[in-house]
């Protein structure tokens, strides 16, 4: 196992890169610590897979270093970082068994035959291929495929981090849920230091003790799944995270007071006077529907998803969501909104500030 570093880390695919713009990877200082659970999130084409080959070795960056345990490997070929890498579709050997495919990292490492057998059967239990160790590889369906994909980088106990890059894409809803977990469970007994790429949002909160979110190849915010949802520290992460996303008004700020369009929204505490681009977030989970209330809106429609209905609705022709728990009532003749001052974050060209006398928030 390993600590990952990310020291001051960018990459381009231009030869000469004359600016920002010609960088696919923005510069990156980052560390992912020993033994941790990571997922690094974002929409395509935000940088993550070049990021996850630049660990891997696969690819080497334009400037900066990569660090082991403080040891420089940006110049390392992959053999020699120790990892273990799964890809977005499935590789396997269809001429060999899943047991073969299973056992072959160990086997090419030379360990002890009673051990390879003892590691290919705890994977296969855990992955669901117990019934399937004989079988050839190539009859199997793509779930099971990737299963073995799965499998054979879990196998080694000595890797120093294991990647996984969209690893289930191609598996279907009720096995992405069961490999999740497992994997969970892998990373609880082994403790080996996890990244796990995905644009899903759902996959990361569920896999990952800390997400590392990206945005147009920069890293906006790293973070508890619950510190993203609670304070994010960009406009992109209160947008992306969530269903629905943050609510985001242009504002002007002064003090403890937001203007948006006609309407005065009072603070919880001094921002000052704001220049640039100014916004306002909220959750939707902290607007009350309700009627005569502080901001008036005209109600569009409602949408019951089951745990939960969101109200779309419309500030003076911005577009507001608000959403109602279950077993709440939604007033008949609700013509307005509050929102909870305490979870209203303000940004400044798309960036969370603190308030006057506060550390960052």
């Amino acid at each position: 196992m390993a600590q990952i570093t990310l020291s001051g880390l960018a990459h381009s695919y231009f030869p000469y890169p004359r600016g920002e713009q010609d960088y696919a990877l923005k510069t990156i200082d980052l560390t992912w610590e020993d033994g941790g659970a990571y997922a690094l999130l974002g929409a395509s084409g935000c940088g993550k897979t070049t990021l996850l080959n630049i660990i891997s070795g696969l690819r080497r960056p334009s400037q900066g270093q990569v660090l082991f345990n403080g040891q420089d490997v940006t110049d390392a070929p992959t053999t020699a970082r120790n990892i273990a890498q799964v890809f977005q579709f499935p590789v396997v050997y269809d001429t060999m068994t899943v047991r073969e495919n299973l056992a072959f990292p160990l086997r090419n490492r030379g360990m002890d035959r009673g051990y390879i057998d003892a590691r290919v059967q705890a994977v296969a239990r855990m992955t669901g291929l117990e019934d399937r160790l004989s079988r050839k590889a190539q009859g199997l369906t793509a779930d099971e495929k990737q299963k073995i994909s799965l499998g054979r980088g879990m196998v080694r106990e000595d890797v120093n981090a294991i990647l996984f890059d969209e690893p289930l894409t191609v598996i279907d809803p009720q096995m992405k849920w069961e490999l999740r977990t497992q994997l969970k469970a892998l990373h609880r007994e082994f403790g080996h230091t996890m990244i796990y790429v995905t644009h899903d949002q759902t996959e990361a909160l569920t896999f990952a003790d800390k997400v590392v979110l990206m945005h147009e190849g920069r890293v906006v915010q790293l973070g508890t799944p619950e510190e993203l949802f609670a304070r994010p520290a960009h406009t992109f992460v209160g947008y992306f995270i969530g269903s629905p996303g943050m609510n985001l008004f242009d504002a002007s700020v002064d003090g403890s007071t937001a203007q948006v369009g006609r309407h005065r929204i009072p603070l919880d505490a001094d921002y000052g006077a704001q220049a640039g681009r100014v916004q306002i977030g909220i959750r939707p989970e902290f607007v009350t529907l309700e009627r005569d209330g502080d901001l008036p809106v005209t109600l569009q429609r409602v949408e019951d998803v089951g745990r939960h209905r969101i109200v779309r609705a419309s500030l003076d022709g911005m577009a507001l969501a608000a959403v109602v728990p279950e077993g709440v009532e939604i007033p008949a003749d609700a013509n307005s909104v509050t929102f909870d001052a305490g979870q209203i974050g303000v940004f400044v060209n798309d960036w969370r500030i603190a308030p006057r006398g506060r550390g960052a928030s």
